[in-house]
């Protein structure tokens, strides 16, 4: 810990404000003209940080296969999407806004005032039923199977197990959307996470026998989305992207 740090943990200072003190005489210039136009303050709570801030976030794992996925799934309007596990307030937010979505997730869900949304607890490392829908995702997901983390039991071939039921799932002719950390090896961190070589889900028994790639799109590590990539050709060097797999069931 720094000198800085240190200092303002002692005397219960906080940090960000004291990064962002360059911008006190903006704030003061502007509460001075806030009370000269009659303006009232009824409680004081002076933020610095956001003078240099940006718009938002438009970059990232989360932020471009939520938004891409869903895209996927609007445009190919399936009968029933069934999630399992991706992020509630980011993927499964965004295709409710349009259309019904049932979520299966080893975690319980508070219940929402939202009818789009149709929450299942399950473990998806056993069954959940055979050829039940056309559209299935699981973004983000596969990675934590069988580490604890979640509270799910540990299993070390958790995510083979994962991936054979999502694969069951699915209807012949129906569509697997599936996302995970990518990097220059198969990787296990403990607890957080498996990271995979991007082509390592590719030979999987239960992939090669029934599923087709249709298209792979990636984040990398700056954050950046990189569309409709090669696989064959162009295998993305990556220390922690995020790989976006387009599957379609073979019938």
């Amino acid at each position: 810990m720094g000198l800085l740090k240190k200092f303002a943990k002692a005397v219960g200072w906080d940090l960000a404000v004291i990064k962002n003190y360059h911008h006190l005489p903006a704030f003061r210039r502007q509460r001075a003209e806030w009370l000269r136009q009659g303006g009232k303050i009824t409680r004081k709570f002076m933020i610095l940080g956001d003078y240099e801030d940006s718009a938002g976030t438009a970059k990232g794992h989360y932020f471009h296969q939520d938004l891409l996925v869903a895209g996927f799934v609007h445009a190919s309007n399936p009968e029933r999407h069934v999630d399992v596990g991706s992020r509630i307030d980011g993927f499964v937010a965004h295709v409710a806004s349009f259309r019904p979505i049932e979520v299966f997730d080893v975690r319980p869900l508070p219940p929402t005032a939202h009818k789009n949304i149709v929450f299942r607890q399950a473990d998806l490392m056993g069954e959940c039923g055979a050829e039940i829908t056309d559209s299935l995702s699981c973004l983000h997901t596969i990675e934590h199977f069988g580490l604890g983390r979640y509270g799910d039991p540990i299993d070390v071939d958790g995510h083979l197990k994962g991936i054979a039921n999502l694969v069951a799932m699915v209807k012949k002719g129906g569509t697997l959307y599936i996302s995970f950390p990518i990097g220059r090896n198969d990787e296990v961190h403990f607890n957080a996470h498996r990271v995979f070589h991007p082509t390592s889900i590719l030979s999987y028994d239960v992939v090669r026998n029934s599923l087709a790639l249709q298209r792979f799109d990636y984040v990398d590590d700056a954050g950046d989305l990189h569309l409709d990539v090669d696989l064959a050709t162009n295998v993305p060097s990556v220390r922690y992207g995020c790989g976006i797999y387009t599957f379609r069931k073979q019938g």
